[in-house]
C-alpha cells in the first residue's frame, strides 16, 4: 500500500492538523450522541413494556379459540406490539397487533429457540424475528407457569438513530469545510512573518558571496520579539548585520591588497628593469672577468628576468581583478594555435607536441594578446610539469561540432603525463598553486600561469576545467565567440 501524502510545508501541516483535530473532535461527539441517544430510547422502551406489565401476552393463555369474552387483550396497545407464550421453553402462542387486532406470527426454529432463550428477568432484551425485524422484549412468569413475552419494534429507534446520524454528518461536513478555509486563512497570515524571513534567508542564498562587493538584503520588517518568529526575525537580522560587516571588512581588505599588488608590480618593474640592464652591460665588458663574477652576473641576470615575468603576471592579475577592459578584435585561434605550439616545440624538443585542428579557420572575438598568452601558459604548463617524451596535444573545436554550446568554441590542451593529484585539482587555478610535489618538475615557475589562464578566460566569458588521471590530463577552455554580444 501506497503511504498516504504527507503535506511538506508548515502551512499546509498545521491546517492539516486542525481540521484531524476537529475531525476527532466531531467523531467523538458524534458517536457519544449516536449511543447516548439510542440508549435513551431504548431505555424508555423497556420502560414502556414494564409499564404494560404483559397484558398483551397474558392474554394469549386463553383458549386457542376465543370468544368475545376470552379475545386478546389489545387495549391500548401500540401497533406492533409482540406478545408470545411459553409454556416448558415451548412457543404455545405468538401474536403481533395490527390495527388494534391481534394477528398470529409465523415463527421459524430459530425463532423459537431466540424466544426460549429470553430469561423472564423482567429486564429488556434484544432479538430478532424473521418476520417482524429487531424487537425489545421483556419475560415475566405467568399465573400457570408459563413464561410471557411482550416486545415493541425497534424501527423508530433506528429511524431515530438514523436521522441524528445523517443530522450530524452534513453538520459536522460543513464546520469541517468552513474551519479548513478559515483555517488555512488564519494560519497563511499567522505565518506571514515568517514568510517574509524565509524570502530574506532565500535571497540571501542567491548572492555570490565568494568574492567582490555584496549588497545585503534589506532586514526582515521587526515583529513582536516575544513570539518565536519575532524572535528568529531579530536573530537573522542580527546575522546579516554581522555577515554583512565580515563581507565589507573582506572586500576592503581585497581592495588593499590588489591596489597593493598592482602599486608594487608597477613600482617594481623599473628597478628590476635596472637591475637586469646593469647586469647585461657587466656581461658585455670587454676586460676579463672572474669566473665567479661572470657566475654571479650570469644567476643576477636570470632572477631579474625571472622577476620581471613575475611582476607582469602579478600586474595582469591585478588590472584583470580591477576588470580592466580587454581588447576586442577577432582572434583567428587556429593562427594563434599553431604559433604558440611552435613557440612550445622549440622550447621542449624532447616533449611530442601534437595538433588537432579543424580545416576551416576557428574565430572568437577577444583580446588576441591575452588568449595567446591563455593556451602558451597552458603549453607551458604541461611542458613544466611533465617528463621527457610526454605527448602533448593541442585541440580545437569549433561551434559546428558542440552540440550543447551554441555560440561556443572549445580549446583543449592533453598530455600522457603522471596526472595531478586529486588534492590538488580543486585549486589548480589559484594563485601560487605549486603541484611540485605530484608532478615533476624540469623547471622553476611562479605559480600563477594557470591563475591568469582563469582570469584571462573569465574576462572573455568563458570557462576552463581540468580532468586528470594517471596517463591523461586535460585542460578545457570554452570561449564565446562574442564574449558580450550587446556591444558588438
Amino acid at each position: 500500500m501506497r503511504r498516504l501524502p504527507v503535506p511538506r510545508t508548515l502551512r499546509a501541516r498545521l491546517t492539516a492538523g486542525l481540521v484531524l483535530l476537529l475531525t476527532l473532535a466531531c467523531l467523538a461527539v458524534g458517536v457519544t450522541t449516536v449511543v447516548a441517544l439510542e440508549g435513551f430510547l431504548v431505555r424508555k422502551l423497556d420502560q414502556q413494556l414494564v409499564a404494560t406489565g404483559g397484558r398483551f401476552a397474558a392474554s394469549l393463555e386463553h383458549e386457542a379459540r376465543p370468544d368475545a369474552d376470552n379475545a386478546p387483550d389489545t387495549r391500548g396497545q401500540s401497533d406492533g406490539t409482540f406478545g408470545a407464550r411459553l409454556l416448558h421453553g415451548r412457543t404455545t402462542q405468538a401474536s403481533v397487533v395490527r390495527d388494534e387486532t391481534d394477528a398470529p406470527v409465523p415463527l421459524t426454529a430459530a425463532d423459537r429457540r431466540a424466544l426460549a432463550a429470553v430469561p423472564p428477568d423482567e429486564t429488556g432484551h434484544t432479538l430478532r424475528l424473521s418476520t417482524l425485524g429487531a424487537y425489545r422484549v421483556v419475560a415475566v412468569v405467568g399465573d400457570d407457569n408459563d413464561v410471557l413475552l411482550t416486545g415493541l419494534p425497534l424501527h423508530g429507534v433506528a429511524e431515530t438513530v438514523h436521522r441524528l446520524e445523517a443530522v450530524e454528518a452534513v453538520v459536522f461536513g460543513a464546520t469541517l469545510a468552513v474551519t479548513g478555509v478559515a483555517g488555512a486563512l488564519w494560519v497563511r497570515l499567522s505565518l506571514r512573518p515568517l514568510s517574509r524571513v524565509a524570502a530574506t534567508a532565500t535571497e540571501v542564498t542567491r548572492l555570490p558571496l565568494a568574492s567582490g562587493e555584496v549588497a545585503m538584503p534589506a532586514p526582515v520588517p521587526e515583529t513582536d520579539p516575544r513570539t518565536e518568529v519575532g524572535r528568529v526575525g531579530a536573530a537573522l537580522n542580527h546575522m546579516l548585520g554581522h555577515v554583512g560587516d565580515a563581507l565589507s571588512r573582506r572586500h576592503a581588505s581585497e581592495e588593499r591588497l590588489r591596489h597593493f599588488a598592482a602599486d608594487a608590480s608597477h613600482e617594481l618593474r623599473t628597478p628590476v628593469a635596472t637591475v637586469r640592464a646593469h647586469a647585461e652591460l657587466a656581461l658585455r665588458h670587454p676586460g676579463t672577468v672572474p669566473g665567479d663574477v661572470r657566475h654571479a652576473l650570469e644567476r643576477i641576470q636570470s632572477e631579474s628576468e625571472r622577476m620581471t615575468g613575475l611582476v607582469d603576471d602579478l600586474l595582469l592579475l591585478a588590472r584583470l581583478d580591477a576588470g580592466r577592459p580587454l581588447a576586442r578584435d577577432t582572434v583567428d585561434l587556429t593562427r594563434l594555435a599553431l604559433d604558440a605550439l611552435s613557440d612550445a616545440r622549440a622550447a621542449a624538443p624532447d616533449h611530442r607536441w601534437l595538433l588537432d585542428l579543424p580545416e576551416e579557420p576557428v574565430t572568437v572575438a577577444g583580446d588576441g594578446h591575452r588568449l595567446y598568452q591563455v593556451v602558451a601558459n597552458l603549453l607551458n604548463n604541461a611542458r613544466t610539469h611533465t617528463p621527457a617524451g610526454t605527448s602533448v596535444t593541442l585541440g580545437i573545436v569549433g561551434e559546428e561540432d558542440i552540440a550543447d554550446g551554441e555560440g561556443m568554441v572549445e580549446l583543449t590542451v592533453t598530455d600522457t603525463g603522471p596526472g595531478i593529484p586529486a588534492e590538488l585539482r580543486a585549486e589548480v587555478f589559484q594563485r601560487f598553486t605549486r603541484a611540485d610535489h605530484g608532478r615533476s618538475r624540469t623547471a622553476g615557475g611562479t605559480g600563477l600561469g594557470l591563475a591568469i589562464v582563469s582570469a584571462v578566460v573569465g574576462a572573455h566569458h568563458g570557462t576552463v576545467d581540468v580532468t586528470s588521471v594517471p596517463g591523461r590530463t586535460a585542460f578545457r577552455v570554452r570561449l564565446p565567440v562574442d564574449p558580450d554580444p550587446r556591444s558588438g
